[in-house]
């Protein structure tokens, strides 16, 4: 039996809008889980920046980690003044939307964590583009607000194998101990350099071999966001 070009028409109306409600129950109900997936992960990645291993940690274990060493947040202007003191809020800000405002409307979260061995960390988003798309992560800084304390990246599509390696330890683990000013107090950031940095270099570590454009994505990614903080880590580092 044939149908009419109406009826096929109709028929095709009401499949789409069936498939179209039921996608939209469908998302709708995974948005809790897809919410709480992505809080984790965040949490996940400031506790791994403060050199906390998390990848055995069970994900339902995750927030007690976090309230465990992450004792308070602020969220600073570019002129080092603290705007947000509520943890809960800062927790919500994301780096990717502050900076799209205007320098003087963003707000630049700080994370504050209380070590076993008693130090204190501060830790800072990074946002930034990678050779194929967006690479982020979070970089710790000592008590003195020079040092680094450690560092976690990621990114969405880098080259496996090459940029894609700037989650390894091999890359990461250098971070530590360098210093974004130097001597004479200037900002440097943290130099990421081909062929490698020298042994004695305090602001320099290597890039990773074939993967020049992630590295030097991952520099500007440090040198920009950190720029964001200058006025928030000079006025704590003097004191």
């Amino acid at each position: 039996m044939q149908h009419s070009n109406k009826y096929i028409l109709g028929y095709s109306i009401i499949m789409v809008v069936i498939v179209a409600v039921s996608l939209t129950i469908i998302a709708v109900q995974l948005k809790p889980r897809q919410d709480e997936n992505i809080r984790i992960e965040k949490m996940q990645n400031i506790l791994s920046s403060v050199n906390i291993a998390v990848a055995e940690i069970p994900k339902n274990e995750i927030g007690t980690l976090y309230k465990k060493y992450i004792v308070s947040a602020v969220a600073v202007n570019n002129k080092g003044e603290d705007k947000i003191t509520d943890p809960a809020q800062v927790f919500k800000i994301e780096l990717v939307n502050e900076l799209k405002k205007p320098g003087e409307e963003q707000m630049l979260p700080v994370f504050i964590a209380k070590l076993d061995n008693g130090d204190t960390a501060y830790v800072l988003p990074l946002r930034g583009k990678g050779l194929w798309g967006p690479v982020w992560g979070y970089i710790s800084l000592k008590g003195d607000f020079n040092t680094v304390y450690g560092v976690m990246f990621d990114h969405k599509g880098e080259t496996p194998g090459l940029g894609a390696e700037i989650g390894q330890d091999f890359f990461v683990n250098p971070f530590k101990g360098k210093t974004i000013f130097g001597k004479d107090g200037k900002f440097t950031s943290i130099q990421i350099i081909k062929g490698g940095a020298a042994d004695d270099n305090p602001h320099g570590v290597d890039a990773i071999s074939g993967g020049t454009i992630t590295s030097k994505g991952v520099e500007k990614m440090i040198f920009d966001n950190l720029g964001s903080y200058q006025a928030y880590l000079q006025s704590h580092k003097n004191h």
